[in-house]
């Protein structure tokens, strides 16, 4: 056998044995984690609270921007999304019922007691 066709016998073997071999196989370090401790892991070192960070954002982007930016997976950043905002409406939805009850009942708001004439 001259030695380019064992060369090329070797080559062809090289790539085979590489092609063949079992794939490596990613994995999602945190899946499976709840968005707390995601939070907790991936956020805190900037933000001291999770509250204020979803306010005044639509869910879908602050879905895009949190898989984007600071999550390993599309499910990490989806359970984040929704543990941003339920903190950020917690908070809203205790304020409502205040307001509702200091207006009156036509909506405007009017003096509490009846003005003395002079």
């Amino acid at each position: 056998m001259s030695p380019i066709k064992v060369r090329c016998g070797l080559l062809v073997v090289a790539v085979m044995a590489a092609l063949g071999g079992s794939a490596a196989v990613a994995q999602n370090l945190d899946q499976g984690k709840p968005a707390p401790k995601l939070f907790a892991e991936s956020c805190v070192s900037c933000h001291r609270s999770p509250r204020g960070l979803a306010k005044g954002r639509f869910h879908l982007t602050l879905y895009l921007f949190l898989q984007k930016h600071y999550s390993s997976g599309s499910s990490s950043a989806w359970a984040l999304t929704s543990y941003l905002e339920s903190i950020d409406s917690g908070k809203r939805g205790a304020a409502k019922p205040q307001a509702k009850t200091g207006a009156s009942r036509s909506g405007l708001l009017r003096p509490p007691a009846a003005v003395p004439a002079r």
